[in-house]
């Protein structure tokens, strides 16, 4: 008998894999955003300075998309 060989490799994912992949990486931009808005965010009884927390917010933003490897 013959073996019938898949046109795709092993190694290659299948679409429930690819949609769970897809997944992680939408809920790590999300998260993402919502650091950046947290940083943006005018909130009157803070006393630190609009531009430090802007730019905490896009460090940590683009911290979290690191660490997801995006």
């Amino acid at each position: 008998m013959t073996q019938h060989h898949s046109p795709e490799p092993d190694d290659v994912p299948g679409p429930d894999d690819r949609l769970g992949r897809l997944e992680a990486q939408v809920a790590t931009l999300a998260e993402a955003v919502r650091a950046l808005a947290r940083g943006l965010e005018d909130i009157p009884s803070q006393e630190t300075l609009p531009t430090e927390e802007a730019a905490r917010g896009a460090r940590l933003a683009h911290e979290i998309l690191l660490s997801q490897g995006l």
